[in-house]
């Protein structure tokens, strides 16, 4: 399997090798792009509105999807030419977690941007364990400790307790099973015969469309959930939860969501892909100019009903730049939606390989893999060249400028500790940093029925 993608992937690197004519034009020119209506498919509503899509000789048509699934399917059949995917999705597909097909991404949409929220029930029983400052306010980052009254309330009373997320591979599931794990309780196991990803679980996690999470806490379905905007804000201005961990608490400053395509429609499509890469990066330095000068109209146009189709004063209080936790309780979150600084749009090969090493730790990839192979996934799928090939042309034609992007990179970070559990993670070597964790599966283990051997 690897090999194959390695070829499959030489093939790609080698579009950049010569690069094409300032008037090469899209093979392809009418696009179908889908999206989830969350505050991250910004770019592509902006790159539509501001005609940047035109400009690259493209008439992109964007459509809603209804869950990450339905939208993974669209692209993969072709009924979808591309997507604002999970940055996960691309790596479980090619990998063959669910679906299984090579799907790649030139493009990050942007960093951080999602947040967990529980129910006024579960806040209840959790704010006794929170420090307060000398305002009163709880003291964040808010470990998951904090949860542990209300688990074993929920258990004096023999109800479970049931979380959300929004797919199996969405950083929502890892950033939720990173926070649970770094305060020590237990978010359960996959394995090949089970994908619940509810073995040996304390909280039970499972999936719920972003757009029906606030609906289904009030309903009492679920307890609380990790999600993008605008639905923590959504809970808060209904009044039914309360935000109390941010991912720039549990794990900043990562690949979110990914332009997603078939590695085949990129080795057919080069102009057509550089083009798409060119317009979407535009559109993300318009959303970050500026000390974030144009995120308002951003909110006006993506509160559209056509886009993420919520009030526009929910949207503006995480895309401008703050964030409401309790009702009344606002603080400044400047970073809560990066689209482009700190290099949001490269497609770091580290970021891929955090992803993979969640999937590793909870048993979705079932057996231990060397590190190499780490590496060659995550070099298969995020296509680092063909960014930098699409962000040079716009260097060249005076749309941006050199030192916007990361040209000397090697495609890895520099090691971070900034986790809220404060392990430090390396993307050269994630066999050391999988067994530094401790919870999750390490070394040669394998989840096997119920229990862990190895």
């Amino acid at each position: 399997m690897i090999r194959k993608l390695l070829m499959t992937t030489s093939a790609l690197a080698a579009m950049t090798a010569a690069p094409l004519q300032a008037d090469s034009f899209p093979e392809i020119e009418d696009l179908t792009l889908g999206f989830i209506k969350l505050t991250d498919m910004a770019p592509l509503a902006i790159a539509y509105e501001k005609g940047f899509f035109e400009d690259e000789g493209l008439f992109v048509t964007l459509e809603a999807q209804a869950n990450w699934k339905v939208l993974l399917d669209g692209v993969i059949d072709g009924n979808l030419h591309g997507a604002h995917m999970l940055a996960g999705q691309p790596l479980a597909a090619t990998i063959g977690f669910g679906t299984e097909a090579h799907i790649v991404t030139p493009f990050v949409m942007d960093l951080n941007g999602n947040a967990t929220t529980v129910s006024n029930e579960v806040w209840d029983l959790m704010r006794p364990a929170i420090p307060s400052d000398a305002d009163g306010r709880p003291v964040h980052p808010i470990s998951a400790e904090a949860l542990r009254p209300a688990l074993e309330a929920f258990a004096d009373q023999g109800r479970p307790f049931n979380m959300g997320m929004v797919f199996p591979v969405s950083t929502h599931n890892f950033e939720l099973r990173y926070w649970l794990a770094a305060g020590g309780i237990h978010p359960g196991f996959y394995s090949a015969d089970n994908i619940s990803g509810q073995i040996g679980a304390e909280a039970l996690l499972s999936v719920t469309p972003p757009p029906q999470m606030p609906a289904t806490l009030e309903a009492g379905t679920i307890s609380g959930y990790t999600v993008g905007e605008p639905w923590n804000q959504q809970a808060v201005a209904m009044g039914i939860g309360v935000p109390v961990a941010t991912d720039l608490d549990i794990f900043a400053t990562r690949a979110e969501k990914v332009l997603g395509l078939r590695a085949d429609f990129v080795e057919e499509n080069p102009n057509t892909v550089r083009a798409l890469t060119r317009a979407l990066i535009r559109a993300a330095m318009w959303l970050d100019a500026d000390d974030n000068a144009n995120r308002d109209e951003a909110v006006q146009i993506i509160s559209r009903p056509n886009y993420v189709g919520a009030d526009p004063e929910v949207l503006a209080n995480s895309m401008t730049g703050t964030f409401e936790y309790e009702q009344g309780d606002v603080r400044p979150v400047p970073d809560f939606n990066v689209f482009f600084r700190y290099n949001a749009n490269y497609p770091y090969l580290s970021d891929a390989v955090w992803y993979l090493t969640q999937m590793r730790r909870w048993g979705q990839i079932t057996e231990a893999q060397s590190d190499e192979w780490f590496a060659d996934v995550a070099e298969s799928v995020f296509l680092a060249d063909l960014f930098m090939d699409a962000a040079q042309s716009l260097v060249d034609d005076g749309l941006a400028p050199a030192d916007a992007f990361p040209f000397d990179t090697d495609g890895y970070r520099a090691v971070v500790d900034h986790a809220i559990d404060g392990i430090p993670f390396d993307g050269r070597t994630p066999n050391d940093y999988i067994d530094s964790l401790p919870i999750g599966l390490k070394g040669d283990q394998r989840v096997m029925g119920t229990e862990v051997q190895g």
